[in-house]
């Protein structure tokens, strides 16, 4: 009896650890995107400098000048597929888009669900105004009402600003930040929390009467996001960054976007 229990047990481990080897789903992200010849890119295309359309409806910005080049040097077409902010991890975990590269933050929540490149920006989240709104402080906006992007890193810098949140008579949700800051020029809300890149870059171009506030409600730093498994594929993008750090080509992408070199890539 005694042996039959042991052979059994050993029957029993070797059919469990059989089973874990095969719940274990190899790695062949980079293979797998080599064989396809496509290199999606999930964005929100109005996202200005970041990831864009220009006035001939043409999808640019500095992310977008990254990507094309490491899709470049992978030898792979480059796509950049618009998507529902609100919708991104989804559309990533379905197939539909190989990476998130848009501005996108790195937060602890995030990195236990994807996986993440090494940050490449650096950014804040901040109050935009309007010039003569009196709002000079984060306190100034009490009793205020105020715009974000729904699903953005915005949203959770007010959320865990909880002094903030509560000073705030309402808090407004637009799909795009370019929809909140025109209300915002109209009156239509007193301020929008959203990525100082971004609005630093819309209020120099468009000349809006904006400004922003220079208290920050948020650190943060802007990372490539792939599926968990797909670490192959990660690491590969991420060793082709630190090339184009290294060769000068960021620098020069950055020069073009924002007038001086403000990459993190290896640092």
């Amino acid at each position: 009896m005694k042996k039959i229990a042991v052979i059994a047990l050993a029957i029993l481990a070797s059919g469990l650890l059989f089973s874990c080897k095969k719940a274990v789903k190899e790695d062949n992200s980079l293979e797998d995107i080599k064989k396809r010849g496509v290199f999606i890119l999930g964005l929100d295309d109005s996202f200005p400098p970041l990831g864009y359309r220009d006035e001939d409806s043409n999808i640019v910005g500095y992310d977008i000048d990254l990507a094309k080049e490491v899709s470049k040097r992978l030898g792979l077409e480059f796509k950049a597929q618009p998507i529902d902010w609100d919708a991104k991890e989804m559309e990533l975990s379905t197939g539909k888009i190989d990476c998130i590269w848009n501005g996108f933050t790195i937060t602890k929540e995030r990195e236990e669900a994807l996986s993440f490149t090494k940050p490449y920006l650096n950014n804040e989240q901040v109050l935009v105004v309007r010039n003569n709104s009196g709002i000079k402080s984060l306190s100034d906006a009490a009793g205020k009402v105020v715009g974000i992007q729904s699903g953005s890193s915005a949203q959770e810098a007010v959320e865990e600003n909880k002094t903030f949140a509560d000073s705030l008579k309402n808090i407004v949700f637009f799909k795009e930040n370019v929809t909140a800051l025109n209300d915002l020029e109209m009156g239509g809300v007193d301020g929008v929390v959203m990525d100082s890149v971004v609005a630093a870059f819309d209020i120099t171009v468009s000349s809006k009467p904006l400004n922003i506030v220079p208290e920050v409600l948020a650190n943060e730093a802007y990372g490539v996001a792939f599926r968990k498994e797909d670490v192959k594929l990660r690491d590969e993008v991420q060793k082709i960054l630190e090339e184009m750090e290294a060769d000068g080509t960021v620098e020069a992408i950055s020069e073009k976007w924002f007038g001086r070199n403000i990459s993190v890539i290896g640092k």
